[in-house]
């Protein structure tokens, strides 16, 4: 008995043992060596190696496969979003998907914007061993605005090197406590509890901290709070609301970070900005409209002038 796959074109160029890898879950990445050494595994009619560039449209044969099962595929079937909707559209092409998240919503796992995204795509991209379109940075659940996710795998390496490079700026919208002055530069060294889920300040460079620099700029401020828009250098894990509470500004109603006053904190993504060549044709800047409740609250407190446009994320 053999299994037979087809390289797909986002197959293409990847290693051979990563694509089996993908394409037989169930095998213990031993089992998976163990069959290339024993020249089990043929590409276009030839013993293959793990370390092979497999082409686009290679055929791969698994010899002797009594007891292995095939990846049943990657994407769910058409039509599979149910009642539920997918978030607005930003922006799609270059083999990209950027959606503006409504708060609340999960990025991972069941019932959640990656469960949506797919279904999306399914019936829309061609098949693949080994790629499975996927968020290309994170976000909380209880933060919105914008997110990229990967619908090839050009797309996904091509972001990925702008994110390495500095060449994507991010820019968010918060209400915070207190004012942190016209503008501050919040440059601290981070580490992170995995059994508390939080992230913590570790002083001057301690095992395992990276650091985390943020530039702030207070927008308007009144009743105590103010409305900053943030631009992140870097990517840690709860970095903005870590470094709030650090300079003593915590999100307003992010309790976890010791901020008070809201029944949840208002913290929106709302521009990626491409400083460099980018990926054509993507604009220079992609805007996410801000969340109903998050405009009435800055409306409340600052007044219309802030909530005329999708979002203030620049001076």
């Amino acid at each position: 008995m053999a299994l037979e796959l087809s390289a797909g074109a986002d197959d293409g160029g990847r290693r051979l043992d990563r694509i089996l890898r993908k394409a037989l879950p169930d095998l213990p990445l031993s089992g998976v060596y163990r069959l290339l050494r024993k020249g089990r595994v043929l590409v276009d009619g030839k013993p293959g190696g793990a370390k092979d560039r497999v082409p686009p449209g290679a055929r791969i044969q698994i010899l002797k496969a009594a007891g292995l099962s095939v990846s049943p595929g990657l994407y769910p079937a058409a039509g599979s979003l149910g009642s539920r909707a997918l978030p607005d559209i930003l922006w799609e092409g270059a083999g990209l998907l950027f959606l503006n998240k409504p708060p609340g919503m999960l990025v991972h796992g069941p019932e959640s914007l990656e469960t949506l995204v797919l279904g999306y795509l399914a019936g829309k991209l061609p098949r693949s061993i080994s790629f499975k379109p996927g968020p290309l940075h994170r976000l909380d659940r209880p933060t919105s605005g914008i997110i990229a996710f990967s619908t090839s795998l050009e797309g996904a390496r091509n972001f990925s090197a702008l994110l390495r490079q500095g060449e994507i700026k991010k820019h968010y919208l918060a209400l915070v406590a207190g004012n942190p002055g016209e503008r501050a530069v919040w440059e601290d060294w981070l580490c992170r509890d995995r059994e508390q889920r939080k992230t913590f300040s570790a002083g001057d460079r301690e095992g395992g901290a990276k650091k985390a620099l943020t530039q702030v700029y207070t927008l308007g401020s009144g009743s105590g709070y103010s409305l900053v828009r943030l631009e992140i250098a870097t990517g840690r894990t709860h970095q903005i609301r870590a470094q709030a509470a650090l300079h003593g500004h915590p999100l307003a109603g992010d309790r976890k970070y010791g901020g008070a006053g809201f029944p949840g904190f208002f913290l929106h993504a709302g521009s990626l900005e491409f400083t460099g060549k980018g990926i054509p044709p993507i604009p220079k800047t992609l805007e996410a409209p801000l969340p109903k409740a998050f405009s009435q609250k800055i409306q409340e407190l600052f007044g219309e002038k802030f909530v005329k446009t999708p979002g203030p994320y620049s001076r």
